[in-house]
């Protein structure tokens, strides 16, 4: 029994000397990201400053780049919450919180949140003709105004995006999109990898650029099982924008992809 204890103690010991290491990490992760942001800005690029020499190109009014830098966030320090309102377990991949409410059913997953903010960003500019994404099961297009008729209600609206979560997937999506080099990466381009039985797709939030043609680019996702999308950490670097590099893996802090794998509408 004494050496049972002894075996226990010596677990405790060290499960709570892991625990502080990695609050200690997440410490100086944060601490490195709060140098960079302001945290009473409510808006992507208002929160998310660039990296230094490096700027944000300007868009056209009314595009898909404009309208992700614009999407509202949750306050500084909000926790991702899960479709049934309890909070993400791993609160150490995510720097803020997109202000976006999802259901109470378990659809809203990874590609799913990227055909969220697509369909939303669509809808919102009237564009509902092209409001259409491809299902799993006949690998046909479904188009929100085949869905909805004559209905422009947003709640109808959100219906038909429940409806398309129930039938497309990682691998419908990889088949709707287009293959895109890294050099010309941009806010809305997705990067995603079908895999057996899951894959995972993030999409692209912002893009800063430099003089010489570098770019830093920033990811949002929502993950398994249904969550509220969310500005992912860089486990490299602690903050929240990636190196546009040309060959090699992206790591990001719970799926790892390849360079090959970002795609476009």
């Amino acid at each position: 029994n004494e050496s049972m204890k002894s075996v226990f103690y010596l677990f405790l010991f060290i499960s709570c000397g892991n625990v502080q290491l990695e609050k200690k990490k997440l410490s100086q992760q944060l601490d490195q990201l709060n140098s960079s942001i302001d945290t009473l800005a409510t808006t992507v690029s208002g929160r998310f400053h660039c990296p230094d020499s490096f700027t944000r190109k300007t868009a056209s009014q009314g595009s898909f780049t404009n309208y992700l830098r614009d999407l509202n966030l949750k306050p500084y320090g909000s926790e991702v919450k899960y479709f049934d309102g309890t909070g993400k377990y791993n609160n150490n991949v995510y720097a803020s919180v997109i202000d976006m409410p999802i259901t109470n059913k378990d659809l809203q997953q990874c590609a799913d949140a990227v055909m969220r903010l697509r369909g939303e960003f669509l809808f919102k500019m009237k564009r509902y003709n092209e409001i259409s994404f491809r299902f799993t099961g006949d690998g046909k297009m479904h188009g929100y105004v085949q869905y909805a008729g004559n209905d422009r209600s947003y709640e109808t609206f959100r219906k038909y995006m429940d409806h398309v979560f129930n039938f497309a997937n990682t691998a419908s999506l990889f088949k709707q999109l287009k293959a895109k080099s890294m050099h010309d990466i941009e806010p809305g381009d997705v990067l995603i990898q079908t895999g057996n039985p899951y894959g995972h797709a993030v999409i692209v939030l912002d893009v800063c650029s430099d003089n010489n043609g570098n770019k830093q680019y920033m990811l949002a996702q929502s993950y398994m099982p249904a969550q509220e999308t969310q500005v992912l950490l860089n486990p490299l670097t602690g903050g929240v924008w990636y190196s546009a590099k040309t060959e090699g893996t992206i790591e990001t802090p719970e799926y790892n992809f390849e360079v090959s794998n970002l795609r476009t509408w």
